[in-house]
């Protein structure tokens, strides 16, 4: 008998050899480099290894497909601008061993089903496209003239175009997502739930609301220059290793660094770079000059003491709060000050969990100084009051002026490598009308104005047999979304899933009634089309635009790159009463490019500017204190606490990634920075909490969330004790997204609340 969706969508239970030491206090060096050389020496040909080190992320190479982190304007390291992780990234993305119709005669779905995630991944490059037909156990070949036959019969026999789903992975080239964002409005859709939905999509909320622009308003150099950096629910060493190089400069010219993050992650504790022959030598970089171990969503609890504290000496002595900057250029002000002053600083303290004695540290810095930026990621994103977080930060910018101006600002980092130009150039479920607008200008075809599915409604919708058809352009989706088993169900429920991969991986088994794998090619292989080799150009987090030109050969001469398959599915689908000629843009990328450079604001001479070497800035108005906002000014905001409170035995959870994962994607099964090695089915407690239901290292739990009466569960977690607060835990995605309810997310953004789950522990 076949396994359910649920089934197969759930990691196995199964237990490594699990193996604990102390965590490091000290990140990369000789360790790091390691790592990084084994990935590639297995994973890799030897022949591809040195031109992708030589070409990684350096002007003319090639775009590293993990992280957003930002490349330097100036002069790159001649020993490889990338790090322990992007080189586990490469050896992920471009396998020496490839797959296609004989792997999958010889596995069912239901077998590889059973795999465990990294065997999924490293099973190899997907070689040819492959169709699942309605009952069957085993994909099998299809051509691609087949493949977008069929993608387009589904379509076209939809009642209505609001019945299929179009996802996007933060992978995705500028080129291919503004292609892709196109074709589905010209289908009559905004259905275009993405990535970012899950991780930044708070951010994005938040900073467009009070500062006009949903990005970041710092660059690479103004980091070198703060004087204090506050580092918050995010993991450099782990998520975007080459922050910590950054960092590095920030101390070496002055700079003060806090992190606050309820786990001592080592990464922000010490660095040594090892690409510094001397730093390796000597021990490397102490990072942080203090470290806040705060409660699980304790933020909001904390910077509103720290505001209190702020206020208190602003009012007897004054000159603490940037005044002139405050009266020129924001709004809110006094409204902000009078619910501030409702407060109790002891109680908010008591709430973020953290000591008077580390307070007053953070205080005196804060106090001191008057650059400042702020950077946070997805401890800060992923809970109900995730909005709330994060204008809280803006308030504490704006108190102190420490926004358009050198070494000061806002830095939320990006996860994957493309996800905010991905939005940039119209990945997105409610764009602004202006854009719309002019592709209504541009194309003769008046594009829905109806707010599309964000990837929480698109759940929703595959469930109620709303959607019926769900096209995935990357990703993983079934891995990175929340509560596993009603998502299973969700995608099951479709009549056509479309997966469009470099490998295969954990969504291709969890399918509709019918599902097709479309093999892509992987950032660095070389983009062969009519015209020559393609040039194609991402969006780092710091809002640079610049190219990307693989350098290998492809790996399976039957492989398309994104923009061919969104040209072709596009030609199939719409084909005669199409407004657009498609198939000239597969042929010649600068086509698009002109395209975009006349719908896109900030994009003018796109194909000009994209020689530049280092890329090319985008307008961004918050760094230059033009606040694109409803009053005209940046805006302070009124938030609260969060408002719950744990029932007895329960604890928070949040869901973290191991340091050999990124996103959804499993390098191996150690997590070094943390000393866990040969197992992700772990749940990290405190070890009075352990005390307290007479649990010890290695006892086997069973884990259960609650949330409106329904109650969700993940079995077989090994316990290791941590130093993590009281009353707190955190466990791997994907394996406990199971745990994390579906109307639990954040409000105006509605990112998931996978930082903010009550659980319970049983012991089995």
């Amino acid at each position: 008998m076949s396994k359910s969706s649920i089934d197969k969508a759930l990691t196995p239970e199964a237990f490594q050899n699990l193996k604990v030491k102390t965590p490091p206090s000290n990140t990369a060096g000789f360790r790091g480099l390691k790592a990084a050389t084994s990935h590639a020496v297995k994973y890799i040909k030897p022949g591809n290894i040195l031109k992708i080190t030589q070409n990684i992320n350096q002007k003319g190479g090639f775009d590293c497909p993990g992280c957003a982190w930002p490349d330097p304007d100036d002069d790159r390291s001649a020993l490889g601008e990338y790090c322990e992780n992007g080189l586990k990234a490469m050896a992920e993305e471009m396998q020496k061993t490839v797959i296609g119709r004989e792997f999958f005669a010889e596995n069912s779905v239901d077998e590889l089903s059973e795999w465990s995630d990294f065997e999924i991944g490293k099973s190899g490059r997907l070689a040819e496209p492959m169709y699942l037909p309605k009952g069957a156990t085993h994909y099998q070949p299809i051509s691609w003239e087949g493949a977008f036959a069929k993608v387009g019969n589904h379509l076209n026999s939809l009642s209505h175009p609001d019945e299929a789903v179009f996802y996007t992975s933060g992978r995705t080239t500028n080129e291919a997502a503004f292609l892709y964002q196109l074709f589905v409005r010209e289908f009559g859709t905004s259905n275009l739930p993405d990535c970012s939905n899950m991780c930044h999509e708070a951010s994005g909320s938040a900073l467009s609301e009070t500062l006009g622009i949903g990005k970041g308003s710092v660059t690479l150099e103004d980091l070198y220059k703060a004087e204090l950096v506050m580092v918050i629910g995010q993991n450099p060493a782990t998520n975007h290793p080459r922050m910590l190089s950054a960092l590095e400069k920030t101390k070496k010219n002055g700079g003060k660094i806090v992190a606050i993050n309820p786990l001592p992650e080592a990464g922000l504790m010490k660095f040594t770079d090892p690409q510094n022959p001397v730093k390796m030598l000597t021990g490397g970089t102490k990072l942080s000059d203090v470290f806040v171990p705060i409660t699980i969503n304790g933020d909001v609890a904390f910077f509103k003491a720290l505001l209190l504290k702020l206020l208190e000496r602003e009012e007897e002595k004054g000159g603490v709060f940037d005044k002139t900057f405050i009266k020129e250029y924001t709004n809110g002000y006094d409204d902000f000050i009078a619910d501030l002053k409702t407060f109790d600083f002891q109680d908010c303290l008591e709430v973020s969990g953290v000591s008077k004695e580390i307070f007053e540290k953070v205080f005196e810095l804060v106090f001191n100084k008057k650059k400042i930026i702020i950077c946070w990621a997805m401890g800060l994103t992923q809970h109900e009051n995730a909005v709330d977080n994060i204008r809280e930060l803006v308030n504490l910018l704006l108190l102190k002026g420490s926004i358009g101006k050198e070494g000061a600002g806002t830095c939320p980092v990006r996860g994957h490598s493309n996800v905010q130009g991905d939005r940039t150039v119209g990945i997105w479920e409610s764009a602004p009308q202006a854009f719309l607008d002019k592709i209504e200008a541009k194309y003769g075809f008046k594009p829905s104005t109806k707010h599309g599915y964000s990837v929480i409604d698109a759940i929703k919708a595959m469930y109620e047999k709303k959607a019926k058809v769900f096209f995935g352009l990357g990703g993983n989706f079934i891995s990175a979304v929340p509560d596993t088993a009603y998502s299973a169900q969700a995608l099951a429920n479709c009549n056509l899933t479309v997966h469009v991969s470099t490998k295969l991986n954990r969504s291709h088994l969890v399918t509709g009634k019918e599902a097709l794998i479309l093999p892509c090619l992987g950032r660095a292989e070389k983009d062969f089309q009519k015209t020559g080799v393609q040039t194609q150009s991402v969006e780092n987090s710091m809002g640079v635009v610049s190219s990307t030109t693989g350098v290998l050969e492809p790996c399976s001469d039957a492989l398309m790159s994104e923009v061919a398959v969104v040209c072709e599915i596009a030609n199939a689908t719409l084909k005669a009463q199409s407004k657009i000629n498609w198939l000239a843009y597969k042929d010649d990328y600068n086509l698009v490019r002109d395209d975009i450079a006349e719908v896109v604001n900030g994009f003018e001479n796109y194909n000009t500017k994209l020689q530049q070497p280092s890329g090319f800035y985008l307008p961004n108005g918050a760094r230059i204190r033009k606040f694109k906002t409803k009053t005209g000014k940046a805006n302070f905001t009124i938030n609260k606490l969060p408002n719950w409170k744990l029932k007895e035995a329960e604890l928070i959870m949040m869901t973290i990634r191991s340091h050999d994962q990124f996103n959804t994607t499993i390098y191996g099964m150690d997590d070094r920075y943390r000393g866990v090695f040969n197992e992700r089915r772990v749940i990290f407690m405190n070890r009075e909490d352990m005390k307290l239901r007479s649990l010890k290292e290695y006892d086997v739990v069973n884990l259960k969330s609650e949330y409106n009466g329904v109650i969700r569960e993940a079995n077989n977690f090994k316990v290791v004790g941590y130093d993590i607060p009281k009353n707190c835990c955190a466990t791997y995605f994907p394996e406990t997204n199971v745990l994390v309810p579906l109307d639990s997310f954040a409000h105006t953004a509605k990112t998931p609340a996978s930082k903010s789950v009550r659980v319970t522990v049983e012991k089995v």
